[in-house]
């Protein structure tokens, strides 16, 4: 369900106007009480995503209960990145995705849905694998934030790969990895309907269900200048 849509090629959204967008659809999504927030980590600094993290925390107060950065595999951010990316939010607030040992399985996608998008390439199964957290820490509302950009991988992120990828393990990273590889990135890069997202999407109609979850995207564009602005966010 699309909560909020604004923006286009040429416009440039201000701090002062993202914070309102994202404060009138927080109020729309109506009183939470626990509230986690999973923003991209240092490598996707220009998404903006930690301005908009500021907003959240300044809307919710003590009812953001936690921050866990999309690591995937990557390193933990250091003190000088989280400052740099997320202000004066308290450090007590984050949390380090453990991708070797803090995950729970939902579910599989089944091998028949990955010999099917695979062209027939590949006929393994996919483990659908988040951080325990987001099932195990009793929020009314898990907010995933990132920006929609090309990726050679997936072919667009974000979406739902802030969640499986971002918060997911070896296995699931590694497997959705190949099968990119496999298909072709030069097939993938900038598409929307590409393999890996069909099987993203499987494993969110089949096993995110339950989860209050709710994306909030960003569009990234430059000025003449050369200068980083938000195009538009997108909010489902």
């Amino acid at each position: 369900m699309l909560l909020f849509a604004e923006g286009s090629a040429s416009r440039s959204i201000s701090d002062k106007e993202i914070k309102a967008y994202v404060n009138e659809v927080l109020q729309k999504l109506g009183f939470r009480k626990r509230v986690l927030v999973i923003p991209p980590d240092f490598t996707r600094f220009h998404s903006m995503a930690g301005k908009i993290t500021q907003a959240v925390y300044e809307f919710y107060g003590d009812r953001l209960a936690a921050i866990l950065p999309a690591l995937g595999t990557h390193a933990p951010m250091t003190e000088g990145e989280r400052q740099r990316m997320f202000g004066n939010i308290p450090s007590s607030l984050f949390h380090v995705h453990h991708w070797k040992s803090d995950l729970v399985t939902l579910g599989e996608v089944p091998s028949s849905f990955i010999l099917e998008v695979s062209e027939g390439k590949l006929d393994y199964s996919w483990p659908a694998q988040v951080n325990r957290m987001i099932t195990e820490g009793g929020f009314d509302l898990v907010l995933s934030i990132g920006q929609v950009v090309p990726h050679e991988v997936v072919g667009m992120a974000n979406y739902n790969k802030n969640i499986f990828v971002g918060t997911g393990g070896r296995e699931g990273i590694n497997k959705s990895h190949f099968l990119g590889a496999v298909y072709g990135m030069e097939r993938m890069m900038g598409h929307v309907d590409t393999p890996v997202r069909k099987v993203l999407n499987y494993a969110s109609e089949k096993f995110l269900q339950n989860i209050p979850l709710v994306y909030l995207h960003t569009v990234i564009g430059k000025d003449t200048a050369g200068r980083l602005h938000i195009r538009g966010p997108r909010i489902c």
